[in-house]
């Protein structure tokens, strides 16, 4: 389906489409006019929390991640919504509620939407954007010296999993939540106060499945140091409990060929690297003369950033201790 749309939309037909089909990018990109560009998304997904609030927040925050990983701002949000018939009127209220919060959090307004019957709950949103075309960050662009960072720590799907199954604490859950709330609005801001080179956020296909992405896109290797990836609090116990989610295995078949591990790296940390991510940060690549300056401006924002690994040249993933 995918090639034969790519047959029918070929982008010199369409010189206003800035990113489309063929990039395979976080969002498609629409020129309006020398100044201002649309970028243009949507997710929703079943609930990963209990809460009916924070499902409405998280997924709500998930959704508009993609404008922030193309260095976006959200303008306009709309509700995508399947429910039960038997789900209580104060649920579908709160996970509403918990949406229309981070859609206001974020500057934007949310403008409707719309609901279908489903046997399980899902919800989420579709996005638009605002974007000065020349300012779109893709997965594309990153050069071998780059440094990588990451702007959240991983774990939540590993986490959340553990949730499902009754083994998780109650304080690695609600720090999981918060990290799958925050939005990716002043990370975004930061980065596009200094030049950057690629640009994607890290959700489903794990760090090692968006990293790889922005490695084939532009070209590259991409070198990740475990010692240097942050974790949340609990995600090292339940992967060493096995807590994994089925997407994990999903995950690790559809790249490991093109994943390298040194020696000494535990398959526990294995496969929490391909565990499926919610809500995570931008994954981006840094020009070294943009780092100090870059990482001083999170500093003082108060906003978390870590230096997570470099690229190099050739192509895949280099995972080193």
């Amino acid at each position: 389906m995918l090639r034969h749309l790519q047959t029918l939309f070929q982008p010199d037909q369409y010189p206003a489409v800035l990113v489309g089909l063929d990039d395979g990018d976080d969002a498609a990109v629409y020129r309006i006019t020398d100044e201002v560009a649309v970028i243009q998304t949507l997710d929703f997904f079943t609930p990963v929390v209990d809460d009916a609030y924070d499902f409405g927040a998280i997924a709500a925050a998930n959704a508009m991640s993609d404008v922030y990983a193309m260095g976006g701002e959200v303008a306009l949000a709309l509700n995508i919504c399947g429910f039960p018939d038997d789900l209580p009127t104060e649920v579908t209220f709160d996970i509403l509620r918990g949406g229309a919060d981070k859609v206001v959090e974020a500057g934007a307004i949310l403008v409707g939407g719309h609901t279908v019957r489903d046997k399980e709950p899902k919800y989420g949103l579709s996005v638009m954007g605002l974007i000065h075309p020349e300012r779109v960050l893709t997965k594309a662009g990153a050069r071998p010296g780059d440094a990588v960072i990451l702007t959240k720590p991983l774990g939540v799907g590993i986490i959340t999993t553990a949730l499902k199954r009754q083994i998780a604490l109650s304080e690695h859950v609600a720090g999981a939540v918060t990290s799958m709330k925050r939005l990716n609005r002043t990370a975004a801001q930061l980065l596009q106060t200094v030049e950057v080179h690629a640009c994607t956020d890290v959700t489903g296909f794990a760090i090692l499945g968006h990293a790889l992405e922005i490695a084939g896109k532009s070209r590259v290797g991409l070198r990740l140091h475990v010692g240097s990836l942050p974790f949340l609090d609990g995600a090292m116990r339940y992967a060493g409990e096995g807590a994994f989610p089925g997407g994990t295995c999903s995950n690790q078949r559809a790249y490991e060929s093109r994943v390298r591990f040194a020696a000494g790296i535990s398959d526990a940390m294995q496969q929490l690297l391909f565990t499926p991510e919610t809500s995570g940060g931008l994954l981006a690549a840094v020009p070294p003369a943009s780092l100090s300056e870059l990482l001083l401006r999170f500093r003082d924002a108060g906003q978390p950033c870590w230096v997570v690994g470099e690229v190099i040249a050739g192509d895949g993933i280099e995972v080193e201790p």
